[in-house]
C-alpha cells in the first residue's frame, strides 16, 4: 500500500482518541457536578433546618415575652401599681441591695481593722510580759546574789552552824526562806527590852573591837552573854518544850547602843499584839 493510503487512517485514530478523551472529561464533569450538587443539597437542608429552628425560637421568645407582659400587667393590677411605679419599686430594691452590700463591705473592713488592732495590743502585751520576765530575771539574779552573800556562822552554844543576816535586807531574805520568826531590836545600854518572848539588856559595847555583852532573860532565867563578837549567833533554849533561840547583833552604833535581831522557831509562842 502507498503512503497516501495510510494517511486517512492515521487521522481517524487521532480523532477517535480525542473523542474518547472528551467523553471521559464529560463523564468526570458530570460526576463532579453530581457530587457537588449533593453537597450543596445537604448544606441547603442544614440551612433550612437552622432557619426553622430560629423561627421556632423566635416564636417561643415572643410567646414568653407575651406571658411576661401579661404577668406584669396582672401583678400591677393586683398591687394597684402602674408600670412606672413597678419600675420605681424595682429601682428601690436595687438601691437597697447596693446599700446592704456597702454596709457589709464596711463591716468587713471594720472587723479587719479591729483584728489588726487586737494584734497590735497582743504585741504590746507580749512586750510587757517580756519586760516582766526581764524584771523577774533581775530579781532572781539579785536574790541569788543575796543568797550567796548570806553567811553561815557557828553558834556559841553547841557549834551549830546557822545563816545570819548582817543587815535589814539580808534579814528580810531570811524571813522569806526560813522556817523561823525574826524580831528586830535596838538596845540602849542599861535598858531592859522585851523582844519576842524574851527580854534583852545591853551591858557593854566596844565599837572599836566590835564586841559587846548583854543579858538574855528567858523563862525568868538570866543567861549572860559576855564579850561576844559582831554577827556571832548567841544561842539559848527557851519554852516549855525547850527550843533553840538565837540573838545576832549586827551593828554596834556606839558604846551605848547596838541593834540586831532575835531568831525564834515558828512553833514557839508568839508575843501578844499590843492594841
Amino acid at each position: 500500500m502507498s503512503v497516501l493510503d495510510d494517511t486517512p487512517r492515521s487521522y481517524s485514530g487521532a480523532l477517535l482518541a480525542a473523542i474518547a478523551v472528551a467523553l471521559l472529561a464529560g463523564v468526570g464533569g458530570l460526576i463532579w457536578n453530581y457530587v457537588q450538587s449533593g453537597t450543596l443539597t445537604n448544606q441547603q437542608k442544614e440551612i433550612d433546618a437552622a432557619k426553622d429552628q430560629n423561627k421556632k425560637l423566635a416564636a417561643d421568645l415572643r410567646e414568653t415575652d407575651a406571658r411576661l407582659k401579661v404577668a406584669n400587667e396582672e401583678l400591677g393590677q393586683s398591687l394597684g401599681l402602674t408600670q412606672k411605679q413597678m419600675d420605681a419599686r424595682a429601682q428601690e430594691i436595687l438601691r437597697r441591695e447596693q446599700a446592704d452590700n456597702q454596709r457589709l463591705e464596711n463591716a468587713e473592713k471594720q472587723t479587719a481593722q479591729a483584728v489588726n488592732g487586737l494584734s497590735t495590743d497582743v504585741s504590746g502585751v507580749k512586750t510587757d510580759v517580756g519586760g516582766v520576765k526581764t524584771d523577774l530575771s533581775k530579781t532572781q539574779s539579785d536574790l541569788a546574789t543575796t543568797n550567796s552573800q548570806l553567811q553561815s556562822v557557828r553558834g556559841d552554844l553547841d557549834g551549830h552552824s546557822t545563816l545570819i543576816a548582817r543587815n535589814h535586807d539580808e534579814l528580810e531574805l531570811l524571813k522569806h526562806r526560813s522556817d523561823r520568826n525574826y524580831y528586830e531590836f535596838s538596845l540602849t545600854k542599861g535598858q531592859k527590852k522585851a523582844v519576842g518572848t524574851v527580854s534583852l539588856q545591853l551591858t557593854k559595847a566596844d565599837p572599836k573591837k566590835y564586841t559587846y555583852s548583854l543579858m538574855v532573860v528567858s523563862d525568868d532565867k538570866p543567861v549572860p552573854k559576855k564579850d561576844r563578837n559582831l554577827n556571832e549567833p548567841l544561842q539559848f533554849y527557851s519554852g516549855k518544850d525547850p527550843q533553840l533561840f538565837e540573838v545576832v547583833v549586827n551593828t554596834i552604833n556606839s558604846k551605848n547602843q547596838v541593834s540586831g535581831y532575835l531568831s525564834a522557831p515558828k512553833s514557839s509562842p508568839v508575843p501578844p499584839t499590843v492594841p
